[in-house]
């Protein structure tokens, strides 16, 4: 059945999955739309929370009662049509719409719709140029995969010109949009569970670029093959960065004492805008360029982008700190890939403190498919801690587990040790932390909560 989400304006909207980064963020905006919301998810979390305070009935579970109230049914590529929810919807004859078709109908009648793609970096890169845009006086609508402080969550209803957006593959979600200029960050290994290969992944992200009109624009990170190669396929207008080659290119980077980086972003050889951020890592680096190359293109007064990536201080759960306890410096950040986790500890390695790695492993097809991988991603930490394996979607297949990554992590001689549960996590770090250690928990599952937990905790343990 095809569903026209405008037609339901003012109508009752159940999400399911609504705690997704997202799914959350769609409610947010549906909400300020006009809709009627209400959502489920597997787990209670901080986006439950955050929805029910906007005044939107989301709870943690399953509950069929709630999509008989509903005229229509979102729910995320994750939700498999076996689900309670969805079969109650069918037995209802409720129309359901996938994730990604809503987002692509809600970009449709804009000027301008920007899609950010890749394989990891979206969301941050999403964001720069989110600020960028807004500080621009653009009044750009916006939804990205993570909240930013600036504009109070992770979407923005802005005017009818232009739509930001992240573009995700997994599922090959992103085939869903009308992208009028498409940013690509990268094109690396993941959701092999979708793709099978490599050659499927690429082939997803070809049709997806296939998706710009003729008049539309690449913004192409150079020094990736694969995305290079992409460009030449589908013969549109390309605008491509990297560190030292492209069209925007880096010069004169330096790091300050806390691993901060500046540089000057040059263009054809002509520097264009001095950049200084907040937030460590040279893949930041590489994000803000991006951003900049895309505002420029749209014409945006470059000394206003620099004065807003100044200004940047990240996104939530993207290396964010969280607290101190007993000395020790919590942070979190949202990376579930072995690519994500290493260049998160190479950002804490910036501090120049002990680091301790906390992985909570995502999805048992990822762990399978990128086993080698997770051996060695933490090599830079100084201990690796790692939890149980976060299923999400799928079901334990009983052929994989973490101590299977300890005990290669440990033949590739790591420091690791198997801490399953918070409760372990816990316990290990109060007893083997030491004052000044930097303590990463990563991952997309429910990790963060354990910082939060942590902080509780020791707070509590000071007042008696």
């Amino acid at each position: 059945m095809s569903v026209d989400i405008g037609d339901y304006l003012g109508a009752q909207v159940h999400m399911i999955g609504i705690g997704g980064s997202s799914m959350s963020g769609l409610a947010e905006m549906l909400k300020k739309q006009g809709y009627n919301v209400s959502g489920s998810d597997s787990s209670e979390s901080h986006a439950l929370e955050r929805l029910r305070n906007m005044g939107i009935d989301a709870k943690a579970g399953h509950y069929p009662d709630m999509v008989k109230e509903a005229d229509v049914v979102i729910y995320s590529a994750a939700i498999s049509e076996t689900d309670i929810e969805r079969k109650e919807a069918y037995k209802l004859n409720i129309p359901q719409m996938e994730r990604a078709v809503l987002l692509g109908q809600l970009m449709q009648g804009f000027d301008k719709r920007i899609c950010v793609s890749g394989t990891h970096g979206k969301t941050t890169t999403c964001a720069m140029l989110a600020q960028i845009l807004i500080e621009s006086k653009l009044n750009p609508t916006i939804h990205v995969g993570g909240r930013m402080d600036s504009i109070g969550g992770s979407t923005r209803v802005g005017g009818k010109d232009i739509f930001l957006a992240e573009a995700c593959e997994f599922n090959r979600s992103f085939l869903q949009m009308s992208p009028s200029i498409a940013l690509v960050l990268n094109i690396e290994e993941d959701h092999m569970d979708c793709f099978g290969n490599m050659d499927g992944l690429e082939n997803a992200f070809y049709d997806f670029l296939s998706l710009l009109p003729q008049d539309g624009a690449i913004i192409a990170f150079a020094e990736d093959d694969r995305v290079m190669r992409l460009c030449a396929r589908v013969q549109r207008k390309c605008i491509t960065f990297g560190m030292d080659i492209g069209d925007w290119t880096v010069k004169n980077l330096i790091h300050d004492e806390q691993g901060s980086p500046s540089f000057t972003a040059v263009y054809k050889g002509k520097e264009m805008a001095d950049i200084s951020l907040i937030i460590g890592g040279d893949f930041n680096v590489l994000h803000a360029l991006a951003a900049v190359a895309c505002a420029h293109y749209l014409g945006v007064d470059l000394s206003i982008a620099s004065k807003a990536l100044a200004e940047f201080k990240g996104v939530h759960r993207r290396f964010e700190f969280t607290g101190e306890v007993k000395g020790m410096h919590l942070y979190h950040d949202y990376g579930h890939n072995p690519a994500e986790m290493q260049a998160a500890i190479s950002v804490a390695k910036l501090q120049n403190r002990r680091v301790i790695a906390v992985m909570q492993p995502h999805t048992y097809s990822r762990v399978i498919n990128m086993f080698d991988d997770y051996l060695t991603c933490t090599k830079d930490a100084d201990i690796t801690l790692v939890t149980d394996i976060y299923g999400a979607r799928e079901v334990d297949p009983g052929n994989i587990n973490s101590q299977m990554l300890v005990d290669g992590m440990l033949k590739n001689g790591i420091e690791a040790y198997l801490t399953p549960s918070f409760d372990d996590t816990e316990r290990f770090l109060l007893k083997h932390g030491r004052e000044g250690d930097l303590v990463l928990t990563m991952g997309c599952g429910n990790i963060d909560l354990l910082n939060e937990q942590m902080q509780i905790n020791w707070e509590k343990s000071e007042e008696r």
